[in-house]
């Protein structure tokens, strides 16, 4: 039997990479891999422990037919290894941090994709901003706005397969949840 593909989307500051750490350990005792993305940024960032690339390397790396699923974002490309269609085929779950935008584009190549829509309260979503200090507070509140509308847009877009999952709170509480999404197909919203 193939594994399933779960995708996890939210907002900036929402928590993705916190969540990722936390359930390393646990979804690999239940057979579930978490994948390193390919990103071109420097090695140096701060954020998710990504393989960083070059453009060149990427673009050299997507042509060679390196990735299942790859996309533009906020100046980056990301990209997810081809190895997870090998787990998927040996029957092992496959977690990824997936792109919001790029959502369609992956249902159309997994349509039994589960995704898991990870949400923040506005007002704590602006505190973990501020306190990363990447960005000015009307850029801030420029994300939020646009958060809020991408969230309400796929939120009316889809009618099953799509789980919420709200981060406002303990990561502990969040990654509980995590887990009983993602062994009951029936939380589905």
């Amino acid at each position: 039997m193939a594994g399933r593909l779960i995708y996890l989307i939210g907002p900036s500051g929402s928590g993705k990479d916190s969540l990722l750490d936390a359930a390393r350990d646990p979804l690999a005792a239940h057979g579930c891999r978490i994948v390193r993305r390919v990103i071109t940024r420097s090695a140096e960032a701060v954020g998710e422990a990504a393989q960083a690339v070059s453009v060149e390397e990427f673009a050299t790396l997507q042509a060679q037919g390196a990735f299942a699923l790859n996309w533009q974002a906020n100046g980056l490309f990301y990209g997810i290894p081809k190895q997870i269609d090998e787990w998927l085929a040996a029957g092992l779950d496959v977690l990824v941090n997936g792109s919001r935008g790029y959502l369609p584009q992956a249902r159309e190549r997994y349509p039994d994709l589960l995704a898991l829509l990870l949400t923040v309260d506005q007002d704590v979503l602006r505190q973990r901003l501020l306190a990363r200090g990447r960005e000015s507070l009307p850029e801030i509140e420029a994300r939020l706005a646009r958060n809020a509308d991408f969230a309400a847009s796929l939120m009316a877009s889809e009618h099953k397969g799509l789980w919420l999952l709200d981060n406002s709170g303990p990561l502990s509480q969040t990654l509980e949840r995590l887990l009983q999404l993602i062994g009951k197909e029936s939380a589905c919203v």
